[in-house]
């Protein structure tokens, strides 16, 4: 067990290390992603060293289960193409422009208006499609206004990594989780929309009260450089009006995919190439050729693919060493588990971890034996991550963009709005998951 424990351990020490110091490494114009690396050696380390075999590695992998990687990874990833599709097509930079031309009577104004759309989209996008469309917008208006970016961009990085855990494709830990626990899509819903909402609501309160100040002073619109203008965006609406029936008509799938007894991942695969297939012959068509369908491949997220592969691998080992089960022994009580103890352990844990690879290894801990530890495991990867950068990798993402607008959040404030927030909202979140229980 020592050898694959001290592996693990390591691997995640250097990973956070990695994270907030040097997540990326440059080849050429080619980026990857230094946590990526990582935890790739770390899963070769856990097959020399740490007494997995390949044989285990390959049965875990391509296990007929509804927690299998690739499945999960699949969904994910089919969902984010058809995100991305969307978000081609102009529709985020659209909704955008109509919540700052409706906000621009107040901050205040503008900051609820803003946040509710952010929380609106990604339960039915993906959150970090939603960040990394509206941040840069944020950026480039409020430089406009003359505000301070800060409350807009914390509200939206909070609604979106809060509101994402209102339907089990709004995250990767989400469909982790459920699916290895059998929930269905329906049976998500049911449980997580209460809990979801007193998260949400309740953090948009305590970012009323931290920045209140901020959003009630005057301000004073900044000379506005080259750089900082917004290119004009164009709108595709044979495109858009494709993604959004794509992206309807999958939701409504999944909600039906166990009356249809079709898997929720073959649905989002048959849905994407769908949007994909439209995009490419459109695009023939219309003369742009194949950008679209390119974009939406290029913009996709594949490091996921061998981070949580990589990840899976190292659990595995842990798993194989009897290390989950101790664990597992000593806080899983059936039934009679509360999802406060997975709640705060995962939100813990995702800001030491990633909350992808928490959601690997607390479902291994809770092993499908309990329905409220799994709930409050989602709860908790889902507000874990804006305690910290650290927490999810579309922080990671985020940080990198503000950078380039010329935004300052040092590690030390990101931690006190999020804590701020987080002890508030996913207080009352685990609280409402207990009620419904």
């Amino acid at each position: 067990m020592s050898a694959s424990v001290f592996i693990a351990a390591l691997s995640a020490l250097v990973m956070i290390i990695s994270v907030l110091f040097k997540p990326y490494l440059s080849f050429g114009k080619i980026k990857v992603g230094l946590y990526v690396i990582v935890c790739i050696i770390g899963a070769a380390a856990e097959l020399l060293f740490g007494g997995l075999s390949v044989a285990d590695t390959v049965e875990g992998l391509t296990a007929d289960t509804q927690v299998n990687p690739l499945k999960i990874l699949a969904l994910f990833l089919a969902m984010t193409m058809i995100s991305v599709s969307l978000g081609d097509s102009g529709f985020f930079h659209l909704v955008a422009e109509k919540v700052f031309k409706f906000g621009k009577k107040g901050k205040l104004r503008l900051f609820i208006i803003l946040y509710a759309v952010v929380s609106l989209l990604t339960v039915f996008t993906s959150n970090d499609i939603v960040i990394l469309t509206f941040t840069p917008i944020i950026c480039i208006f409020c430089k406009k206004a003359g505000f301070s970016p800060l409350p807009f961009l914390v509200g939206e990085f909070v609604a979106a990594n809060t509101w994402s855990m209102a339907l089990i494709v709004g995250n990767p830990t989400n469909v982790y989780l459920a699916q290895s626990a059998g929930i269905s899509f329906t049976a998500y819903f049911k449980v997580m929309a209460l809990p979801a909402l007193a998260a949400g609501v309740s953090a948009l309160i305590v970012l009323l009260i931290i920045f209140r100040k901020s959003l009630l002073a005057p301000s004073a619109p900044a000379p506005e450089t080259q750089a900082e203008k917004s290119a004009p965006v164009r709108i595709n609406l044979p495109s858009m009006i494709a993604a959004l029936t794509a992206l309807t008509a999958c939701i409504i799938s999944l909600a039906l995919a166990d009356t249809i007894g079709v898997e929720m991942w073959v649905l989002t695969v048959i849905f994407a190439a769908g949007t994909l297939l439209f995009n490419s012959v459109y695009g023939i068509f219309n003369g742009e050729g194949l950008i679209r369908t390119w974009s939406a491949v290029k913009k996709t997220p594949w490091e996921l693919v061998p981070f949580i592969i990589s990840m899976f691998i190292i659990v595995l080992a842990l798993q194989k060493s009897g290390a989950t089960d101790a664990i597992s022994s000593a806080l899983i009580n059936g039934e009679n588990t509360d999802g406060f103890t997975f709640g705060f352990l995962s939100a813990g844990l995702s800001n030491l971890l990633n909350n992808i690879p928490t959601s690997v290894i607390t479902e291994k801990i809770i092993a499908g034996n309990s329905l409220s530890a799994t709930y409050g495991a989602i709860i908790g990867t889902n507000i874990g991550a804006f305690i910290t950068p650290v927490g999810a990798l579309a922080g990671i993402m985020w940080n990198k963009i503000l950078s380039g607008y010329g935004v300052k959040l040092p590690f030390y404030k990101f931690a006190f709005y999020g804590i701020c927030v987080a002890a508030v909202s996913l207080s009352l979140s685990l609280l409402t998951l207990f009620l419904v229980f």
